[in-house]
């Protein structure tokens, strides 16, 4: 039996689950293998395999999915890891990310707030996440700077293409949405039945149950959240608005 924890989240309405489903399905469909998906600590995705291909779909689930790194002891300095925000605006001194680290004990990597002032200008953290349209759960690529085994600290900035995006999606007058808790499929469904698909210029699938959507010139997010939040209840939804 193999087990492995990989990089994405089960959370909201669940509906991640049949997705996921489907999508080993074509991966490893073929193979002499039987799953079973489930949710650790904190909601990452663990899948347990069985059969004589068990060791294959264990490596090609790695290449598809990626894995956390699990232990504090592997998470080096210098490396990139992805992760999620998590208790944004809990905190005034920067905001947490999680990489799923388990072990010794579950431990969120910070990203400091002189690095978000540096990038983002003197603002306060609970200003930059309002106005970022930054919600938990939301997917973020980070590096490690410092990593403190004795406080078990560790400190990230985000990789230069991480910030990169960020900063086109808060510069490019297009306002948008992060839609974090059902799949893509049914904020489309939402978007269908609301006659709104026509206000969408694109859709991102940015995790299993993160979805971005860029709004055409003219479309404000809050009226098309209005409209379609009633359908994706067990969604969070964050904007940025362009005024």
């Amino acid at each position: 039996m193999q087990e492995l924890v990989i990089l994405e989240k089960i959370y909201g309405d669940r509906s991640g689950f049949e997705k996921l489903n489907r999508k080993l399905k074509s991966l490893i469909g073929d193979l002499e293998v039987e799953w079973k998906i489930g949710i650790t600590q904190k909601q990452w995705v663990k899948i347990r395999l069985e059969g004589e291909d068990e060791e294959i779909s264990a490596n090609l689930i790695r290449e598809e999915f990626g894995e956390v790194p699990y232990k504090l002891s592997s998470v080096k300095e210098g490396q990139i890891y992805k992760g999620r925000f998590i208790d944004l605006g809990k905190v005034g001194y920067g905001v947490y990310v999680d990489i799923g680290i388990f072990s010794p004990t579950p431990k969120d990597v910070l990203v400091p707030l002189y690095y978000l002032k540096k990038e983002f200008g003197e603002k306060p953290v609970r200003q930059m996440i309002r106005e970022f349209g930054w919600v938990d759960y939301l997917p973020v690529e980070v590096k490690i700077e410092r990593v403190e085994f004795g406080a078990r600290e560790v400190e990230a900035h985000f990789t230069e293409k991480q910030l990169k995006r960020i900063k086109s999606w808060i510069s490019d007058g297009y306002d948008k949405l992060f839609i974090v808790g059902t799949i893509s499929e049914k904020v489309e469904e939402a978007l269908i039945k609301t006659g709104h698909s026509r206000d969408i210029k694109r859709l991102e699938e940015l995790g299993l149950m993160e979805t971005l959507l860029v709004l055409k010139k003219g479309t404000q997010a809050p009226g098309i959240i209005k409209e379609i939040g009633p359908y994706i209840r067990s969604a969070v939804i964050g904007a940025i608005k362009f005024e």
